[in-house]
């Protein structure tokens, strides 16, 4: 599930990871909140949404936008406040969430990380076979967020595993030097 973040539009996705690069929509929408209303009514509506989609479409993994400062204090503020609220639900389900930066989305999409919004949405389009492009353009975000994350995950899974060995190869290596230190006091004594 991919998810562009955002209290009054909040883009959702859902793909499944075909073979190698390639990648099936299955869902595409947005859910928005009315700026006349106060925060926590807007957040309360964001979290039915994520809720709703959750619930329909059972994801294994979550990839995010991650929030940085667009130069509006109050627009990163609330859009913090919305990823919590998104984090939090898939939290509760005990999914894997992955957050990646605009740029690190754009990079994969497009090969260019300063893409700007409508590669991204032609891109995204290319890529899933769309016969039209996703409106608005939070919707083509959410999409490529999937994407980026079900090209990414292969690597990711690597690198887990790659340091899970490492650690245990470590672990191996402490316990036989703590032996040879009790062995060489036990020869002292």
């Amino acid at each position: 599930m991919g998810i562009d973040p955002g209290l009054t539009r909040c883009g959702f996705s859902v793909v499944q990871a075909g073979r190698g690069r390639s990648v099936i929509p299955v869902a595409v929408g947005v859910a928005r909140t009315p700026s006349t209303d106060d925060l926590t009514a807007r957040l309360l509506g964001l979290s039915k949404a994520v809720n709703e989609w959750m619930d329909d479409y059972q994801p294994d993994v979550v990839a995010i936008e991650r929030v940085f400062e667009r130069g509006n204090v109050s627009t990163v503020i609330h859009t913090a406040h919305a990823v919590g609220v998104l984090v939090l639900a898939a939290a509760e389900r005990g999914l894997d969430v992955q957050m990646y930066t605009p740029s690190e989305v754009k990079k994969a999409i497009s090969g260019n990380g300063r893409a700007d919004k409508k590669q991204m949405t032609a891109m995204i389009t290319r890529i899933l076979g769309l016969s039209e492009a996703p409106k608005p353009a939070d919707a083509a975000d959410a999409l490529a967020l999937a994407v980026c994350h079900c090209w990414r995950a292969p690597m990711l899974a690597r690198q887990a595993a790659v340091a899970e060995q490492q650690a245990k190869q470590l672990a191996k290596q402490k316990e036989m030097i703590a032996a040879a230190r009790a062995n060489a006091l036990a020869k002292e004594s």
